[in-house]
């Protein structure tokens, strides 16, 4: 039968046929040797229940069956009956009792099913008790019974309900980590022995672990020693070393209680091999559980740094090293936030591992660990990190930026210091056209992380360049892959390829121009002078798809940028964004709907900028009419335009800034009028379509507004009206394709010259007065509709 053929059966087979499947898998279940059959009818059973949408309930004795399987020797059998009754309704509190408190008998499996079928915290405050009393009564030597699973399962458990700890569970588990971490065997495990001719069963002498590089390991285990085999003492040190972090974290959540160490407690020493260079001393010993545990992950943090000098013997070695590196100094960046009166202790090796590290970029993942412990405690220890803060946040991005690992860790280590770095390392700000080098090359995979930074790398210092810096966004995007080409293509390939932009690049006379958008730091100028040169040399990469993908995430981090600006910079500030906005809307790589989306974004917020601060349209004024005075405007940027004529119609006049004189808007008016006379009496030139009817009734209506302020231009904006009324009373127009378009545009110039006609009232109705625009009738208690509004509740309302 075909999978997906067996998939449709398992949902749809019939309640009888599924009875007589149960009846026949639990007498299977009860034979001696469960063989091939009885494996894959758990395997159909499993792809009946997962196929169903509901949880379907098995028989009971098929229930006690697979119960009775999580404790079977084959682990597949293990597997299958923990995938089975996860698929099932929780088992009863008796049965799942039944499991927890036999623990010796407990697997990897039967504790996850437990984990996950608790059905109340209480479940897993006595799942978590079970566990920890089951480590702490577990003797030196051992059971037959490994408890390796316990580790793991309790670190589930308090991933998921931290306050099952107790005061207790934490001196006994403290206890048992320095167990674990310090003093775990130093010999192999699985049989190894030493060899040779007169090797017998009584000769046979078991031998030590042995380092990366293929010494003998002379001091205690860790997590880079090596053998041909484990004891289980020394599969508990792996396992604590991978929880110690978290356990760290994780301890403080409890209360602290009495933590005096009862006199006769030896679990440090009984059963231990101690070692002889860092054998603990006596005062060690006196320390409470906490403290003591402390001081023990010091030693096994500073004994792996160390390990990781050595040079290993296999790659795949190496990279452990790195592993173990990064959570060593994580480790001791725990402790020594716990513990401070540590960092003097700390910091010299974590220094000299910086200088190790710090040339060779492929340890650039352990760096950032370091990094953090330089954040968080180089004040401290009175440490200059202006050397790593150059690493860290100038060569990382700018020479791995393809390397999407680095990249997530970086940006998630900025966006959880944030606070941290804007009082210890504010120069983290100037790297900011080094940090978009990451959103340039994998923009769906970071835009996330830039709208969270973003808000807080918008300075008034930093605002007109990083408003450039995003435009050219696509354009840093495309620089950045010829980078890449230009670096694993030979310079005789380049041509064949037909790729003129490299050669571009490679080319000294633009060189320039290319280091600009690959600068690591802020400060070298907001933009540069030939962007449209650049934008013709970049005109093939307009279609690369990862240059596509970045155009598409600068409209979102546009509207972010804007709205955290407002709230941080002054007028002048927002007068010179203004301006920006102006120029570079018509200076934008050339990428199909990226100059749409750009313009938009500069409509809504030139709008919400000159609403907030109306004065500057009479600041602007004459950058601004500029713009409006350009009738190829009209055609290329037809959005901003449009909003560009609003505001100068609505907001050029003495009630938004007492300096606007009669002559400004004399002068307003006849830009505008000149634009106006000029599109409505011509063709549009060759290549472009008609002017849209939002751009001509937006221009009547500025002017009439203008017109309204300054009575004297009234008989001028109304002969335009009427002159607009003839000519369409004469049929079609050559600057208005659509006859319904036409029929609104006269329409309104109807309404507004009927306004003009009263001037007192046409100055009411087009700019009406803050008091009439923001009416407060429902809130005034001097009127009737407040109180016509409150009997109108009552009654619709019923008490």
């Amino acid at each position: 039968m075909k999978p997906r053929a067996f998939w449709l059966f398992s949902r749809e087979i019939q309640e009888a046929e599924l009875q007589k499947f149960y009846s026949r898998l639990v007498k299977l279940l009860q034979l001696k040797e469960l063989g091939y059959e009885t494996l894959d009818s758990l395997h159909r059973l499993h792809l009946i229940l997962s196929a169903n949408k509901y949880a379907r309930t098995l028989p009971s004795d098929l229930q006690q069956r697979l119960l009775s399987l999580l404790s079977s020797p084959a682990e597949q059998f293990q597997v299958l009956s923990s995938a089975l009754l996860r698929e099932t309704p929780p088992s009863s509190g008796e049965e799942l009792n039944n499991i927890q408190e036999n623990i010796s008998q407990l697997n990897t499996h039967a504790a996850g099913l437990l984990v996950s079928q608790a059905r109340s915290r209480t479940d897993l405050n006595n799942l978590c008790a079970q566990l920890v009393h089951g480590l702490e009564g577990r003797p030196s030597d051992g059971p037959t019974r490994s408890l390796t699973f316990a580790l793991p399962v309790l670190n589930s458990v308090l991933r998921l309900s931290p306050e099952s700890l107790t005061e207790e569970h934490v001196t006994i588990l403290s206890k048992k980590f320095v167990d674990w971490l310090r003093y775990a065997s130093i010999v192999q495990g699985g049989g190894a022995s030493s060899g040779g001719f007169f090797t017998g069963p009584r000769s046979r002498q078991p031998l030590p672990t042995a380092e990366l590089d293929g010494s003998v390991s002379g001091d205690f285990f860790t997590v880079l020693c090596v053998g041909q085999g484990f004891t289980e003492d020394q599969w508990m040190n792996v396992y604590s070393f991978s929880m110690l972090r978290h356990w760290l974290l994780t301890y403080h959540s409890v209360s602290s209680g009495n933590s005096t160490m009862d006199a006769d407690d030896r679990s440090e020493v009984d059963g231990s091999v101690v070692s002889m260079v860092s054998a603990t001393s006596s005062s060690s010993r006196l320390l409470p559980p906490k403290e003591r545990l402390r001081e023990k992950t010091f030693q096994y943090c500073q004994r792996l740094i160390e390990q990781c000098d050595r040079k290993a013997q296999k790659k795949l070695d190496t990279e452990l090293q790195k592993a173990c590196m990064v959570e060593a100094v994580c480790i001791l960046d725990c402790v020594c936030v716990e513990d401070p009166s540590m960092v003097f202790r700390t910091f010299p090796s974590i220094k000299g591992l910086f200088g190790r590290l710090s040339s060779d970029l492929s340890y650039a993942r352990v760096l950032l660990p370091i990094a953090q412990f330089y954040l968080n405690h180089g004040e401290m220890a009175a440490v200059d990190c202006e050397c790593v803060w150059k690493l860290v946040f100038g060569r990382f991005p700018a020479e791995l930026f393809n390397n999407p690992f680095l990249a997530h860790e970086l940006l998630r280590f900025l966006r959880q210091n944030l606070d941290s770095l804007r009082l210890r390392a504010p120069e983290f700000i100037r790297f900011l056209p080094n940090f978009l080098k990451f959103l340039a090359w994998d923009s769906s995979a970071v835009v996330d992380d830039f709208v969270d930074l973003l808000p807080s790398l918008v300075t008034e210092g930093t605002a007109v360049e990083m408003l450039h810096t995003l435009l050219d966004l696509p354009c840093l995007s495309a620089t950045l892959i010829l980078q890449f080409r230009s670096v694993s293509l030979p310079i005789s390939e380049s041509s064949s390829r037909g790729l003129l932009s490299l050669d571009a690049f490679r080319n000294p006379a633009f060189r320039g121009l290319f280091l600009f958008l690959l600068r690591v730091e802020t400060g070298s100028g907001h933009t540069i002078d030939r962007l449209s040169t650049l934008h013709d040399l970049l005109a093939e990469a307009a279609d690369w798809p990862r240059v596509v993908r970045c155009a598409q995430v600068v409209p979102v981090l546009l509207h972010i940028y804007f709205n955290t600006v407002v709230t941080v910079a002054e007028e002048k500030l927002l007068a010179h964004l203004i301006l920006v906005m102006l120029e570079r809307s018509g200076l934008l790589l050339a990428i199909p709907t990226y100059s749409r989306e750009i313009h938009r974004v500069f409509s809504c917020h030139l709008l919400r900028l000159c609403k907030l601060h109306p004065s500057l349209v009479v600041d602007q004024s004459h950058e601004l009419l500029e713009f409006a005075g350009t009738t190829a405007n009209v055609y290329s940027k037809e959005e901003v335009y449009t909003h560009v004529v609003w505001v100068l119609g609505e907001y050029l006049s003495v009630s938004s800034d007492s300096s606007c004189s009669v002559a400004l808007i004399t002068s307003c008016f006849e830009t505008l009028e000149a634009v106006l006379f000029e599109i409505t009496s011509s063709t549009p030139p060759r290549g472009t379509v008609c002017p849209a009817p939002k751009v001509i009734t937006t221009l009547m209506s500025a002017l009439a507004k203008l017109a309204s302020r300054s009575h004297d231009l009234i008989p001028r904006v109304s002969l335009f009206f009427s002159k607009l009324r003839t000519a369409a009373r004469n049929g079609s127009v050559a600057w208005c394709a659509d006859e319904d378009d036409l029929v609104a545009i006269v329409t309104r110039g109807e309404e507004l010259w009927s306004l003009l006609k009263a001037p007192g009232v046409a100055q009411s109705v087009l700019t009406p007065p803050p008091h009439v625009l923001t009416p407060r009738w429902h809130r005034d208690t001097n009127l009737a509709v407040p109180l016509q509004l409150r009997v109108l509740t009552r009654l619709t309302h019923s008490q």
